[in-house]
């Protein structure tokens, strides 16, 4: 499994309990942020309304600040051969909204820039957006590793796994990042029964009977039917 593909497992046991972040509102897309007045969302309060249209409305990062979170975003998920990267996504806008409507990440990521261009500067005498991509890596190395990294870059490693989650979500919740999962939501389908292959795997295999009564797709629209003992009849 190569990297990308694990920092999807990643995210999909994220999803599995709850988004990372639980303040975004699924109305609310990466790629274009409409507030909700203005796309016929319905059922929210004037206060609401107008909340949402100050958070569309209003800018918490700074240019640099926003070139800074592009670069590492797609340090993080770079495009591939069939998909774009985390910028091509809308990420970097994304986490502009979230941290307008969740302002507990606002001194955090604030501080974790200011964190990555000091040490920048530490090691290469200028700012991160300034660096070859060869010396970012090797600056985000240092901190992409909780289990590796020295306590000298302790802020660095949080302010990274932050960044690393706000990248995953933002990505794999945008549509380019769907289309990438390969999540098609609830559709009607055909069921034939468990594969065989899966079956020998667990030395199971299905009674003939059960097969003709339960897995015969022309009778899918037949109710099943039991007599006293429990046993199925069809």
């Amino acid at each position: 499994m190569d990297r990308r593909e694990s920092m999807k497992s990643m995210l999909l046991g994220s999803l599995a309990g709850g988004l990372v972040i639980n303040g975004c509102a699924p109305d609310k897309t990466p790629e274009a942020p409409v507030a909700p007045a203005e796309a016929g969302v319905y059922g929210r309060t004037d206060e609401e309304k107008a909340r949402d249209q100050k958070l569309m409305e209003g800018e918490f990062f700074t240019e640099p600040e926003i070139g800074t979170i592009a670069t590492l975003c797609d340090l993080i998920l770079p495009a591939t051969q069939d998909f774009g990267s985390a910028t091509e996504a809308g990420v970097p806008e994304f986490i502009a909204f979230i941290v307008k409507d969740i302002t507990a990440y606002q001194t955090p990521l604030r501080g974790g820039l200011m964190w990555l261009n000091h040490r920048a500067n530490k090691k290469f005498a200028k700012g991160f957006n300034d660096c070859s991509e060869t010396q970012q890596k090797e600056l985000l190395d240092e901190i992409a590793y909780p289990e590796k990294a020295s306590p000298e870059v302790a802020q660095g490693v949080d302010f990274f796994s932050r960044m690393r989650d706000l990248t995953l979500t933002g990505y794999y919740t945008s549509k380019m990042g769907i289309e990438e999962l390969g999540y098609v939501g609830n559709r009607p389908n055909v069921w034939d029964g468990v594969p065989d292959d899966v079956l020998q795997q667990y030395g199971m295999e299905y009674e003939e009977e059960w097969l003709a009564k339960c897995v015969d797709q022309s009778k899918r629209d037949v109710l099943a039917e039991w007599d006293d003992d429990g046993n199925l009849i069809t």
